[in-house]
């Protein structure tokens, strides 16, 4: 479980079911009312991106992604 306070760009996490990448993230304190954080993803099955805030005190799962090079060899 990650921590939301300690999410970077570019890392894959689940969130509600899906699998997104971090784009840009931006910590909120607003004068009034509680902190939150305002998040850019984007989903890695349809590629669509959602901004999203999130309350300070969430935890996700951290997707494992495994990216290889391959090579097409023949028709």
């Amino acid at each position: 479980m990650i921590d939301i306070n300690d999410i970077k760009r570019g890392m894959t996490l689940i969130i509600e079911n899906e699998i997104v990448q971090i784009v840009d993230f931006l910590h909120v304190k607003p004068g009034k009312g509680s902190a939150f954080m305002k998040i850019k993803t984007k989903n890695l099955r349809t590629g669509s991106t959602l901004e999203r805030n999130f309350n300070t005190n969430l935890k996700f799962d951290e997707a494992r992604i495994e990216r290889s090079t391959v090579q097409y060899l023949y028709n």
